[in-house]
């Protein structure tokens, strides 16, 4: 791939970092990340994979931007709600880096789209408020055998970790299923601090990035948490589960299925939401 002058001044900051440069570029600019959720963690990871020059972003999102979605939801705007988040989110992608194509997905990720969707990309970012799709996810991209950043986010607490399906520790191996319904707070109950997703979802694209340009060491096997309110992080080193259900030596889980559906997610700073 030849980068026209245009390109050359638009990544310029890339092609002169060392772990980066023409190569890395063009890495980037061949590669594919689909983001799964246009909210609190799909918005800034949509902004800065976008900016970097990722080819092709896809966005799966089937909700509409309420004004309640503005105080963390970076990548829409007032004058966007009500609209489809997927397609308001394209419309950002595009004003920032017209290089970048868009895919567009108003739907839901479901058991029986899945596993076509994800196989079509490099590199997944989950970006889910729920339970259900976040194990989907984790499944689907065993299935797919395609790379994925987790995370979420509550309160002042968040945490994220990347799964190299097979290979490292998934979030099935930290934990087998869903907690029981009712078991942990919604979002809308619990809160979360606006800026967390910028810090997170900025994470997650940070790990896009490493994983199309081959640099650096990713999250596989450590999961990272971030407190907000005590501005600290701490890695939790972690290990693949022998009874996983889905990777593990005798495996449950054999064909994708869909979990209930839970209002929010893991509580505390393990496994929070994105709201």
């Amino acid at each position: 791939m030849t980068l026209s002058s245009e390109q050359i001044e638009r990544y310029s900051r890339h092609i002169i970092l060392q772990e980066v440069g023409l190569k890395g570029q063009q890495a980037l600019l061949s590669g594919s990340v689909l983001i799964v959720g246009a909210g609190g963690l799909g918005s800034p990871a949509a902004l800065y994979l976008a900016a970097a020059g990722v080819g092709t972003i896809g966005i799966i999102d089937f909700d509409r931007v309420e004004l309640s979605n503005l105080q963390r939801q970076v990548i829409h705007t007032t004058e966007d709600v009500d609209k489809l988040k997927a397609e308001s989110a394209a419309a950002t992608i595009k004003a920032i880096n017209p290089d970048v194509k868009v895919r567009v997905y108003s739907q839901r990720l479901t058991a029986d789209n899945a596993v076509d969707l994800i196989s079509e990309y490099d590199f997944v970012i989950d970006g889910t408020d729920n339970f259900p799709t976040k194990f989907l996810i984790n499944d689907a991209c065993y299935f797919a055998d395609t790379t994925y950043s987790h995370a979420g986010i509550l309160r002042f607490q968040g945490q994220t970790i990347t799964v190299n399906p097979g290979k490292s520790a998934c979030l099935r191996c930290l934990f087998p299923a869903p907690p029981p319904k009712d078991a942990v707070p919604t979002c809308s109950q619990a809160g979360v601090l606006g800026v967390l997703g910028g810090v997170v979802g900025t994470f997650q694209a940070t790990e896009a990035i490493k994983y199309l340009i081959g640099e650096g060491e990713l999250l596989y096997n450590r999961l990272l948490t971030y407190d907000a309110s005590l501005m600290r992080t701490h890695a939790i080193k972690v290990q693949p589960n022998t009874d996983c259900p889905i990777c593990g030596s005798k495996p449950t889980i054999t064909t994708l299925q869909e979990e209930e559906q839970v209002a929010c997610d893991i509580k505390n700073s393990v496994g929070a939401t994105n709201a």
